[in-house]
């Protein structure tokens, strides 16, 4: 494993000793956000001490250095997921980018009976963006069923797939089950019926290395919050050719070669065409600087120590019989579970009595409520910093989670 004293060494929420509720600070909800380096911190206070300008808006050294600085930064996560850097297009968040997709491609090429496939255990972020899209052109959603697991399978995609299925939207790693979808295999039978495959990665990016030219994506989307960097970041890639004839869902400052007064506008190529306004650049910086430090680490490194602590954790938490645990065999850091007889926000509060931070209710996949046949679960998300005294300490306050002490907790001064 990892040497993980050095590494929470680099994190200002971890290196010392942090006390919640009097209880040093476990933190399992890395699947939401996860801590910030100090590079990163560095970085994004770099540029708001020493060069604080616009990016490609000035004829002087500083806004030269600034719009270097973030057009290396897209390089960096173009090389982070072997891209051409022209295909990487900076947005707020993974649930921009997804929107982007669903708004620019999706409501100008769906016709009525076209058919977007995706899974009942998707995000809000990739499921709502295409109930618009389909309701605007007509076009429906159609889902690929998961098997008892809760695993999408090759098999139960070919089960799905048509001629008038013309996009597949999925998430390479599910944000509840944690399990890893087959993403090469679902592109290249995608790709046979004439169809795109759109991937939200904002929970696999940050845990394994990421390929979207060996994968043969179509678009494929990221945060910088859940990779170690910034909030109100992320990335979008495309295919170059997709990129091109998909149009952007904002325009203004910076997207645009030239208009005029009759209304003709001229757009920049891609990706500036999709980056009107002033970016985050900040958050841009911060973000490539994570991807930097992440890469250092290793994305294999990484993603063996998740491997080795979810599995560590599992073999203890298998031998509390007040635990419904719904995710077993998951292919990745997250253990989707319930405390029996406890309603999941009531174990939360009790966990965090004791200094220990997990996600409770639906964790926005709210189509797999039904596949769960419960209405909210408890999270626990591991990251490459966390380590096995503090998943000791996550068993011995689970043994402690009942009723009488999670209501207990409700009724406190």
């Amino acid at each position: 494993m990892l040497d993980t004293k050095r590494i929470r060494a680099d994190f200002p929420m971890l290196k010392q000793t942090r006390l919640i509720n009097g209880h040093p600070l476990v933190y399992f909800d890395n699947a939401a956000t996860t801590f910030k380096p100090q590079v990163v911190i560095d970085e994004v206070v770099n540029y708001y001490q020493d060069l604080s300008t616009n990016a490609h808006r000035g004829d002087y050294e500083l806004s030269y250095q600034v719009s270097k600085e973030y057009e290396e930064s897209r390089a960096v996560v173009a090389n982070f997921i072997n891209a051409d850097p022209n295909c990487i297009v900076f947005t707020s968040g993974a649930s921009m980018s997804l929107n982007l997709v669903a708004y620019g491609y999706g409501q100008k090429f769906l016709k009525p009976g076209d058919v977007v496939l995706l899974s009942e255990a998707e995000h809000a972020s990739n499921i709502l963006p295409w109930f618009k899209a389909t309701e605007v052109t007509g076009a429906v959603i159609e889902y690929i069923p998961l098997d008892e697991e809760g695993r999408l399978t090759i098999e139960n995609f070919k089960k799905v797939l048509h001629d008038k299925v013309k996009v597949v939207s999925i998430a390479n790693v599910t944000n509840v089950l944690g399990f890893i979808a087959p993403t090469k295999e679902i592109a290249a039978l995608a790709h046979q019926v004439g169809a795109i495959l759109v991937v939200d990665s904002a929970q696999g990016s940050a845990h394994m290395k990421t390929d979207v030219k060996g994968d043969d994506v179509d678009f494929l989307a990221f945060s910088g919050h859940k990779i170690c960097g910034p909030t109100g970041v992320g990335i979008l890639y495309g295919k170059k050719e997709l990129l091109e004839i998909t149009d952007p869902f904002m325009m203004g400052g910076g997207s645009n070669a030239r208009f005029d007064i009759c209304g003709n506008i001229l757009l920049k190529n891609p990706p500036y065409k999709f980056e009107a306004g002033t970016p985050a650049i900040e958050a841009v910086l911060g973000m490539a600087k994570a991807i930097e430090y992440v890469s250092e680490i290793g994305m294999d490194n990484i993603r063996n120590h998740e491997t080795e602590l979810r599995k560590y954790l599992m073999e203890r938490l298998s031998s509390l019989d007040n635990l419904t645990i719904y995710n077993p065999k998951a292919d990745t850091g997250i253990i989707t579970f319930n405390v029996k007889g406890v309603f999941a926000q009531d174990a939360a509060a009790y966990l965090n009595k004791k200094g220990i931070c997990v996600r409770a209710g639906n964790h926005c996949a709210k189509i797999l409520l039904d596949f769960l046949t419960t209405s909210e679960t408890l999270r626990c998300s591991l990251y490459f910093y966390n380590t096995k005294e503090e998943a000791d300490r996550f068993y011995e306050v689970l043994k402690t989670t009942t009723l009488e002490n999670s209501v207990d907790v409700l009724f406190e001064d």
